[in-house]
């Protein structure tokens, strides 16, 4: 009964059509594997082919690898039209692609790292809803899950323009959700803390990284939040703050 059990784990997204965004980044790469371990064709979306063949040096042929930019809605458009084609649909979309800095004071925030956080944060989420939902929604159905941030629960100093990016990805995860739950396609969000990265350990050498969250265990919530166990969820923001 175990050996079955393991079994079906394994091929429970078999021959399921993924977008996985920023997947070359330590978040990305790890849902990336974990889709493609559990039979799921995957394509993966970053900013530029330098740092997809970083990434994945041995490109598996089942799978696409795309450069495009998210913050760019034709860029965005045209990565998911050669999605469409190579894969002749999608059922899953896992919005990773964002990206976190410290600011200044709220007053003294400037348009570049408000633009910079929103855009990447927010706008590239919108963009690739624009051009993945019209197929969801001619297919029948679909997954998406966003990344948004516990930070995003409230405020905080020097931070204002991240949490606020992110608390927006929270929102739209929320009113996608009303949106397209009676077409069957379920759009949820992950709140995570600090992820543990290497470049977060490179940044921070200081904090308790035993407490952080091990890309593995968010690509397992990502799993399930994607899967048929999660039918029922809709518009959720489920927090995965680290280990106990």
């Amino acid at each position: 009964m175990q050996r079955f059990g393991y079994l079906l784990e394994e091929s429970m997204f078999e021959n399921k059509r993924v977008v996985v965004t920023g997947g070359a980044g330590a978040l990305g790469q790890s849902v990336a594997s974990y889709f493609v371990e559990r039979g799921a064709r995957v394509a993966v979306l970053d900013y530029s082919d330098e740092l997809l063949d970083a990434a994945f040096p041995q490109k598996d042929a089942n799978n696409l690898y795309l450069s495009c930019d998210l913050t760019d809605r034709e860029s965005s458009a045209g990565a998911v039209n050669l999605v469409i084609e190579g894969f002749g649909g999608i059922d899953i979309l896992c919005n990773i692609a964002g990206g976190f800095m410290m600011g200044d004071d709220v007053h003294e925030t400037s348009d570049a790292t408000w633009d910079f956080l929103f855009n990447l944060n927010t706008r590239s989420i919108l963009n690739m809803a624009s051009a993945v939902v019209p197929d969801m929604q001619r297919g029948g159905g679909g997954k998406i899950v966003n990344i948004a941030a516990r930070a995003a629960t409230s405020g905080a100093a020097k931070m204002g323009v991240y949490t606020a990016s992110k608390a927006a990805v929270m929102r739209l995860t929320e009113s996608m959700a009303l949106e397209l739950r009676e077409q069957n396609i379920n759009v949820n969000c992950i709140l995570p803390g600090t992820i543990d990265t290497q470049r977060n350990r490179d940044d921070m050498p200081g904090a308790d990284h035993s407490k952080w969250v091990p890309t593995a265990n968010l690509a397992k919530v990502i799993g399930f939040l994607s899967s048929d166990d999660a039918i029922a969820v809709y518009g959720a923001g489920v927090p995965v703050d680290g280990l106990s």
